[in-house]
């Protein structure tokens, strides 16, 4: 069984994974959605989002956006990384499952959200 991600804020993906409300996990066996189930956010500390979904058991995270070293850490351990989605949690996932929905490759820059002073930089959301 594959266990899929995506970074979500309602019902659409998330522009960018640490910063969204939680994580809805798919479930996929066979190519179909046996069972999903919501993970709330531990908040975005530098570094523990890709070992904590690990302990979940993801095998891939979608979302709008990512940084470098996050997706680093993600493929360190062993989660393919699928960012620039966007749309509808069900919509993203069916196109995930038929193989549509593919990483975009964009890297988000280290950059300020919220006055976390991070520095500046861009990205596509």
């Amino acid at each position: 069984m594959k266990k899929v991600v995506i970074a979500k804020n309602g019902n659409q993906v998330a522009a960018h994974f640490g910063h969204c409300e939680g994580f809805e996990m798919f479930h996929i066996e066979n190519g179909t959605v046996v069972e999903r189930n919501f993970i709330e956010s531990p908040g975005h500390r530098p570094g523990f989002l890709p070992v904590f979904l690990n302990e979940k058991g993801a095998n891939a995270i979608i979302a709008g956006g990512m940084g470098e070293t996050a997706q680093m850490l993600f493929a360190e351990n062993n989660i393919e990384v699928v960012v620039g989605a966007k749309g509808e949690l069900e919509d993203v996932i069916a196109g995930y499952i038929k193989g549509n929905v593919v990483s975009s490759g964009v890297v988000c820059k280290e950059h300020e959200h919220q006055g976390e002073g991070m520095g500046s930089g861009d990205c596509s959301h």
